[in-house]
């Protein structure tokens, strides 16, 4: 029975070579990671790292960078029941030409489909689409020579590429670091804190087991670090957390040593005024206001529109904008140019326009 298996497979390649395919269909044949149209990554291992949280080994495809900036993220979409569903997660791993492969950390949460299954679900070899690192919230090159970290449950995956980062150059300044979290069981990267707190002098770490002890009165902030005003701040852990971080900062008027990393999409920016818009391929029109998404009024409208992560991410919803104005509706900007790609998934009409679709 075994000796047949290599035959049925030349069996299956040698038919699928008979029907008409596209070019990167061919290159799948050989090679799952190779892709001309997206960025795939297989996954290699998977690691717990407490009862809810995993560490994803990942080997990127053809097209990644391996030039990721330490607090950056990634795109990940994992088909789950049939359809792609796209998430962000922090690199936890440092960048590092040769290593062949990143890391990305996650935590299970209740109502998280995709976390969960990362988590819980995943094996080893499966398959992913990826998104190229972005991100703001990265460690400057060189390091401010005082680091003040303040971290919340999952949000230390950012700070750990960065500490990483620092350990592999031997260049860890002046950081102190507040974690905290529910428990001791459920700090992340907990052990290696601890050691990476043992070899380096200029690291010093705070815990804060938040059933135990309540959430951080940032009023203490002036006995876990006295000098914390002269200090620039990355701070990244749950909303709250952030925006009581946010309102101490501005009130003592350092926003501008603040630097922070929220791991949710809002569409909060200004919406559009709304307008007819025109699937111009589809000869199909729709009337939409300005809270509606170019990618929601389509669907609508009955277009096969494509679509990936819905959150402006995997770009795999961009469409070539013929005419008109559409306006981001995460930060207000607007796009008007002529044959200006455009992702529809999170913009809105600025009166009317026309889609090449």
């Amino acid at each position: 029975m075994a000796s047949t298996i290599p035959w049925e497979r030349v069996r299956r390649s040698a038919s699928k070579l008979t029907t008409p395919l596209h070019p990167d269909d061919y290159l799948r044949l050989v090679n799952p990671l190779w892709s001309a149209r997206e960025l795939r990554g297989r996954v290699e291992e998977v690691i717990p790292e407490t009862e809810d949280a995993a560490t994803l080994v990942i080997k990127p495809g053809w097209g990644w960078r391996y030039n990721h900036k330490p607090g950056q993220y990634v795109g990940i979409g994992i088909q789950v029941n049939g359809k792609f569903q796209w998430r962000s997660y922090s690199v936890s791993s440092p960048p590092e030409r040769g290593r062949g492969t990143i890391t990305i950390t996650v935590r299970a949460m209740p109502e998280g489909k995709l976390s969960s299954h990362l988590v819980k679900g995943l094996e080893p070899g499966t398959i992913v689409r990826l998104a190229l690192p972005e991100g703001d919230f990265v460690l400057p090159d060189p390091p401010p020579q005082r680091i003040l970290f303040l971290v919340g449950g999952s949000g230390v995956t950012p700070v750990m590429a960065m500490l990483r980062t620092l350990d592999r150059r031997g260049t860890m300044p002046d950081v102190v670091m507040h974690y905290s979290s529910p428990t001791e069981d459920r700090m992340i990267f907990r052990d290696e804190l601890d050691r990476l707190e043992q070899k380096h002098d200029g690291l010093t770490l705070h815990r804060l087991h938040t059933d135990i002890d309540g959430m951080l009165d940032l009023a203490d902030l002036d006995q876990i670090c006295p000098d914390w005003r002269e200090r620039e701040t990355y701070a990244c852990g749950p909303g709250p957390m952030l925006d009581a971080i946010t309102e101490h900062f501005e009130s003592n008027g350092l926003e501008e040593h603040l630097h922070l990393e929220r791991f949710s999409l809002e569409l909060g920016g200004e919406g559009g005024e709304g307008g007819t818009i025109t699937f111009q391929n589809s000869g199909k029109t729709i009337e939409a206001d300005g809270a509606t998404t170019v990618l929601e009024a389509g669907e609508e409208a009955g277009v096969g529109m494509p679509y990936g992560c819905r959150m402006g991410i995997c770009h795999t919803c961009t469409l070539t904008l013929i005419s008109g104005k559409v306006r981001d509706l995460r930060n207000g900007s607007e796009f008007d140019s002529p044959n200006e790609p455009v992702q529809t998934c999170v913009t809105a009409a600025v009166g009317d326009c026309t889609l090449d679709i």
